[in-house]
């Protein structure tokens, strides 16, 4: 399991993004940016954000470290804000704590340029987890200690809001990548990463996920069963053939379906 940590003070909220994640202060004297179970994206952006975060981390790729952190309601009462507040209240418990990295900037292109490799990495390992959330408009990329570091995974395998229309084989849009124009040799990432992608590590990543923000998901009898569903799904897209990573003007080859995050929302059962 990941470490577990209580909150011990409040300290700001990142208005950054729909979910209000805040910074708060625990009780092993470390800063964290928090992602709360009560925001209106629910316990499925944590869910993402542990699978996609420490299967990058177990890839070679940097990330944050990730804890569990348990919030007290008295915390919550204590703030002034009334959205902040309903939000502590409606995530008491287990909550996910992300380190926060100190004086880190943002991803400048002009300013720091990606080695090719680190990039196809990068871009390969998104697509692996429909990560549609690491564009120009968006990068989630930090430099930190003068190394590139992965952040915000909420939004990966988006296809656990509606799992009945999951697809390996969907197409990623590598065009709208933030890292595409570096990216030059996508099939050597493919080839190593691919490699590493082993049931075994797939089901110790899954098993890092709390049961209770797996309990009671909609087609599946037990924590267990939605583990191995990501584990299938996963593994399904790193070992079977990498046609669904495409540049803009390489035909899929595939019918009509739902390949985008808004067909999938209007096309799916919810």
């Amino acid at each position: 399991m990941l470490d577990e940590i209580a909150a011990t003070r409040y300290v700001t909220p990142l208005r950054e993004g729909g979910s209000l994640p805040g910074v708060v202060e625990a009780d092993d004297l470390g800063t964290y940016v928090v992602k709360f179970r009560g925001a209106g994206q629910g316990r499925r952006v944590l869910v993402a954000e542990i699978i996609s975060g420490e299967l990058a981390r177990r890839l070679g790729l940097r990330t944050p470290e990730l804890k569990l952190i348990d919030l007290d309601p008295q915390i919550g009462v204590r703030e002034p804000d009334e959205e902040v507040q309903d939000l502590l209240k409606a995530s008491t418990g287990l909550n996910l704590a992300i380190d926060f990295l100190p004086g880190a900037l943002g991803f400048e292109p002009l300013a720091w340029t990606p080695d090719w490799m680190f990039a196809s990495r990068v871009v390969w390992f998104d697509g692996l987890i429909h990560n549609v959330d690491r564009s120009w408009r968006n990068p989630n990329l930090l430099i930190w200690h003068r190394d590139m570091w992965l952040i915000d995974h909420g939004a990966a395998l988006w296809f656990h809001h509606n799992w009945p229309t999951a697809d390996p084989r969907r197409p990623f849009d590598v065009g709208d990548h933030v890292l595409a124009p570096f990216a030059t040799d996508l099939e050597s990432a493919a080839a190593e990463l691919s490699a590493k992608i082993t049931p075994e590590l797939l089901e110790t990543v899954t098993a890092l996920v709390p049961d209770e923000w797996l309990d009671d998901e909609p087609g599946f009898d037990s924590a267990q069963a939605v583990r191995d569903a990501y584990v299938d799904h996963l593994l399904r897209r790193a070992q079977g053939p990498h046609e669904w990573l495409r540049r803009p003007d390489t035909p899929t080859g595939r019918p009509a379906g739902p390949g985008s995050v808004g067909e999938f929302w209007r096309g799916g059962d919810r």
